[in-house]
């Protein structure tokens, strides 16, 4: 099974058990990979989390069944998952921009999201520069933080993450430590082991040097690495790439990602230059 068909397999799941308390562990199995790593390409393909995707689809059909049979609103918001018809009523508002009684009198527009079907463009007009490397385990020291992955709050606290480091001159304190042979300040995304909804965020430089008393040190195993090159202004050229990445290379390659920790790897340019190179480094089998 393509990587793409297995995602598609694990929409076609959560269709089906829309309306039950179904659990991102359940729906990783159908694609057949850690729950870090479903979540983190679904977001990438569809720019929205998982719970995101389920409370719209059931919100979209919560509309359906107002507009279309006379079933009480109170009935409809248990059926749908709402412990009340406030807490109902303040979800449909939010996403349709009306409430389910002004709904019902079919004279407003309500906001639909549809059945997801992924769809690959391979676009051969557009290469993407890769190398595969082999590299023994390394170092890394720096500042950790940990996001929860379900419910989106990496994507809001990593750039505000980034912006005190940028601040408080730890970046700068990271570049003067980089001595690997990776150059640059590392963006390090790792899953946790026993938490499959928690994700490490490492904020560091590759250093053979003692770990200052204020940073933490973090051993990245030896891997195959596909090593991408970024180019163009941050924080839209590193966000783009990871789409192609996910939409577009593994989808034509036999490689997978092996679910360990991935990097960005910035330089001390301007992050704005149109011409800035950084890359982006995934494990792989």
């Amino acid at each position: 099974m393509s990587w793409i068909e297995s995602i598609q397999r694990a929409i076609h799941y959560m269709e089906e058990h829309l309306l039950e308390n179904i659990t991102i562990e359940q729906i990783a199995c159908e694609a057949n990979c850690s729950v870090y790593h479903f979540q983190r390409t679904f977001s990438l393909l569809t720019d929205m989390t998982i719970a995101d995707y389920i409370r719209k689809r059931r919100l979209t059909l919560a509309a359906q069944e107002i507009l279309m049979t006379e079933h009480k609103i109170i009935d409809l918001a248990y059926k749908y998952g709402y412990d009340s018809p406030e807490a109902f009523t303040k979800a449909f508002r939010k996403q349709h921009g009306v409430t389910p009684s002004d709904a019902r009198k079919k004279s407003y527009a309500i906001q639909a999201y549809n059945r997801l079907v992924i769809q690959v463009s391979l676009k051969g007009a557009e290469p993407m520069k890769y190398k595969i490397v082999e590299k023994e385990a390394f170092q890394v020291v720096g500042v950790k933080r940990t996001y929860n992955c379900s419910n989106g709050e990496n994507l809001q606290g990593i750039p505000g993450f980034w912006d005190e480091v940028n601040a408080n001159g730890t970046d700068q304190e990271l570049f003067q430590l980089n001595d690997g042979d990776i150059k640059g300040v590392l963006g390090v995304c790792l899953p946790q082991k026993d938490a499959s909804n928690m994700i490490d965020y490492w904020i560091a430089a590759a250093t053979s040097a003692e770990a200052p008393s204020h940073f933490e040190t973090l051993e990245i195993p030896a891997s195959k690495w596909v090593v991408f090159e970024v180019v163009g202004p941050m924080p839209d050229a590193m966000q783009n790439a990871w789409k192609k990445i996910y939409s577009e290379w593994f989808p034509s390659n036999p490689y997978e990602p092996v679910g360990t920790a991935e990097l960005e790897v910035y330089s001390d340019e301007n992050p704005f230059k149109e011409d800035l190179v950084s890359e982006i480094w995934i494990p792989v089998q």
